[in-house]
């Protein structure tokens, strides 16, 4: 029961990710500044908003932020109507570019990279030098990853037409990280050997337990 539960959420959410790409492509591909396209670049920014609102110690504080949000949406709304196609690109450009940072931060002097950080938490401890190295450089080519995204979403909004740069980003981006998971995991299995078991997501659940312990 609780593995069909855990398919269905699975389903829901993949189900309301292709929704909102779909409908974001149509308004960028009509062209037509409307109201279900300002809702629509809202949508991101009010859901940051509420995730924030409920994790500060103040419920005031929360309510505040909220009502702030949404007051100043109503206000800036004509202006959102008009430049929806620039709020989805500077929601793009930040996803990666707050993607970018988190991983390449690990890379400074007396910092553990991330990668390395999920290996061990999937191995349970200290890595072998030689995974250690090979995390390390996974980490710089995920950096090389998310500029690249950057670059080409950069330059296929400002030089090739909206459509182009809508169809990439809506219904590439998610097929582009899945094949770097995959090319990677060739990678790795090719490279690595005595690799222990797990995988990415039980990394990355092994690493939010461990910032919610803290």
């Amino acid at each position: 029961m609780l593995k069909a539960l855990k398919v269905m959420r699975g389903i829901g959410i993949v189900s309301i990710i292709v929704t909102y790409a779909t409908l974001v492509h149509h308004v960028n591909t009509s062209r037509q500044s409307s109201m279900l396209g300002a809702l629509l670049a809202l949508a991101p920014l009010l859901l940051i908003t509420l995730t924030f609102a409920l994790r500060v110690t103040s419920k005031f504080l929360g309510i505040s932020l909220i009502l702030l949000f949404l007051i100043a949406s109503w206000l800036t709304l004509p202006l959102i109507q008009q430049h929806t196609a620039s709020i989805f690109w500077l929601l793009d450009i930040g996803l990666m570019l707050m993607l970018l940072l988190t991983f390449s931060r690990t890379l400074l002097s007396g910092r553990k990279a991330l990668c390395v950080h999920f290996a061990e938490l999937i191995n349970g401890g200290a890595l072998p030098v030689v995974h250690e190295r090979y995390a390390y450089k996974v980490t710089i080519a995920w950096v090389i990853f998310f500029a690249m995204m950057i670059l080409v979403s950069s330059l296929l909004f400002f030089l090739a037409p909206l459509a182009n740069w809508s169809f990439f980003v809506n219904f590439l981006t998610l097929p582009l990280v899945a094949l770097m998971f995959i090319a990677e995991f060739m990678v790795r299995r090719h490279v690595l050997t005595d690799l222990p078991e797990g995988n990415v997501l039980d990394a990355v659940r092994a690493y939010l337990n461990s910032k919610r312990a803290h």
